[in-house]
């Protein structure tokens, strides 16, 4: 790890353990969105560091869509465990079956957006203040636009044009009854800035994200891990394929890359060589060119 590269991870590791230590400070009843994925374990792992020797003073809290890579459920009921920590899930089968949501149909049928429902409902349950999430300006234009402390009104919406201005690092949460905070200290960091730190720092992440044979299929130039509740056209053909996931989220919509890369200096290297974006894979972003942003105005992630 070059030196400067080393500096400038602990000055984005720094600054987010100082927005954490912020939330705890001026929130009551904060959360950190937990999704299994390489983002939200960085943020455990900040947390930890934060706070260390005491626990993480906050709960994971998970949206689980039923449609999840078992993997990513082993590996945090795991972490969990570990780290002795509350967890919370917000099921998206529960919304579901209490008609809170209606689950969509047909081959692109998904239960990603159905998400901001069982979010939102899980918040006001739980009377969550404060969610920490993983999100980075330089996944997608929409995520781009939030500040770290990022005002949401008392239906969970967002509004991109009146957000509040941040100078010099003084992150304003006053809120009224029933708004809430989403928080993202991982606003400054990149894509490549989350892999040499899970480098540097030795930090365990699920084995999807290392190349290995999985079942899958190709839509629409996708590759899609094949799952008992994806329905197929019939010039879809399951086959298999070294693949690992570059981003991690509900099957239904992560795609899959095709890549030889078993160690995380691999992955680095792959990433650096690479010209696709992290989330170009991804269904979900694909349904519009505002479909993130519109999502996130609604109470997304």
């Amino acid at each position: 790890m070059k030196k400067y590269n080393l500096n400038h991870l602990r000055e984005l590791e720094s600054e987010s353990i100082f927005i954490m230590r912020e939330v705890a400070a001026q929130f009551e009843n904060p959360a950190l969105l937990f999704s299994g994925g390489k983002d939200s374990i960085v943020m455990v792992h900040l947390a930890k560091k934060a706070f260390w020797p005491a626990k993480i003073p906050f709960p994971l809290l998970h949206i689980d869509t039923g449609h999840n890579f078992e993997e990513t459920i082993v590996f945090r009921d795991e972490l969990v465990k570990e780290l002795g920590v509350q967890l919370i899930v917000g099921s998206v089968q529960d919304s579901i079956d209490k008609g809170r949501v209606v689950e969509e149909t047909g081959y692109s049928a998904s239960r990603n957006l159905l998400q901001t429902v069982t979010l939102l409902d899980t918040i006001e349950k739980f009377k969550i203040d404060a969610a920490l999430g993983g999100g980075r300006r330089d996944e997608e234009k929409a995520r781009a636009k939030e500040r770290f402390f990022s005002h949401r009104d008392e239906f969970g919406q967002w509004d991109p044009k009146n957000q509040r201005p941040e100078l010099w690092n003084i992150f304003n949460g006053r809120k009224h009854v029933g708004e809430h905070f989403r928080v993202f200290p991982l606003s400054n960091w990149t894509e490549m800035d989350i892999w040499q730190y899970i480098y540097l720092e030795d930090i365990d992440i699920p084995d999807l994200y290392f190349t290995h044979k999985r079942k899958v299929f190709v839509r629409d130039g996708v590759i899609l891990a094949d799952a008992p509740f994806m329905m197929k056209k019939n010039s879809e053909k399951v086959e298999i394929m070294q693949v690992r996931c570059r981003t991690i989220g509900d099957i239904s919509c992560t795609g899959l890359t095709m890549s030889t890369a078993n160690n995380l200096e691999d992955i680095i290297q792959e990433i650096a060589a690479t010209r696709v974006t992290e989330r170009g894979g991804r269904a979900d972003d694909m349904r519009s060119e505002s479909a993130m942003e519109d999502r996130k105005k609604e109470g997304y992630f």
